[in-house]
């Protein structure tokens, strides 16, 4: 505290404290209506308000989940679905952006695909499952498949959306000052963008989930879209909705990753 008085004000100090506090209070109202929705949940089914067979409720759901874990199964469901959103979201991501960035550099490249983008980003992906299916067979590479479609156009059609969106005033200036296109590309466009690669993460993070449970429900026979289907088919509904609980879990994590690289991101880019 010694040394951060000697680098802030007492003022800036006062604020970081109000801050921290009010972040703390936000935490804590969140955990709470989490907690009061699950009470209410479980409230209700045990005094019969509900059918619990219908509904399910927490504690149906927290003894499916054991059940899982007891045999064995939980973590290998857990794991193979968790492998293919993360591949999916990797290349989705890294080829999107690498796409994004040639359609930039050629605008002859872009005026030729980007229809063809616009309507593959309209074309309802789980319409290709069956192709899918007969291309990639019936395993995780057709689901990664899946999972990379479904982010891909996203990727590119936000990242390019915010590499033509660069301040003209400011390409005008390095264009007048002889900078060549890589050195426009690295030192403002790049940069530039950082906010909309952040948010296009953000929003690839869920059509990662999207992607992979969807190929799941085509073609799978382990994970967790598989047990939601298998659960509905034989009307296990806590395993519907168990799986359904962890999935939420997975993708909230998931989400939080991100933020914190962006954090981290600002934090250097601020330095």
């Amino acid at each position: 505290m010694k040394h951060q008085s000697q680098t802030y004000s007492e003022e800036h100090l006062l604020f970081l404290k109000k801050r921290r506090g009010r972040l703390a209070l936000i935490w804590i109202l969140r955990l709470g209506l989490l907690a009061l929705l699950f009470g209410i949940w479980e409230l209700v089914t045990s005094l019969g308000l509900v059918d619990s067979f219908i509904t399910s409720s927490p504690s149906r759901m927290l003894a499916t989940i054991g059940g899982l874990y007891e045999d064995g199964t939980l973590f290998y469901h857990i794991g193979t679905t968790l492998w293919e959103t993360l591949a999916g979201f990797a290349i989705s991501t890294v080829l999107g952006y690498g796409i994004a960035l040639a359609l930039w550099w050629s605008e002859t490249l872009r005026s030729v695909l980007e229809p063809y983008i616009v309507v593959l980003n309209a074309l309802p992906k789980i319409a290709l499952g069956p192709l899918i299916i007969v291309w990639f067979g019936t395993g995780s590479k057709a689901i990664l498949v899946m999972t990379v479609l479904v982010g891909l156009i996203v990727a590119i059609l936000h990242m390019l959306s915010a590499f033509i969106a660069t301040d003209k005033n400011k390409l005008l200036l390095l264009r007048s000052m002889g900078a060549s296109k890589v050195q426009i590309l690295t030192k403002l466009v790049v940069p530039s963008s950082l906010p909309a690669f952040i948010s296009m993460l953000k929003v690839n993070v869920g059509m990662a989930w999207i992607g992979s449970i969807m190929g799941e429900y085509i073609v799978s026979k382990a994970g967790l879209g598989y047990l939601i289907v298998y659960g509905g088919q034989v009307f296990k509904l806590d395993l519907v909705m168990s799986a359904t609980l962890i999935l939420c879990i997975l993708a909230a994590g998931m989400y939080f990753l991100v933020v914190l690289l962006e954090k981290l991101l600002v934090k250097n880019t601020e330095q």
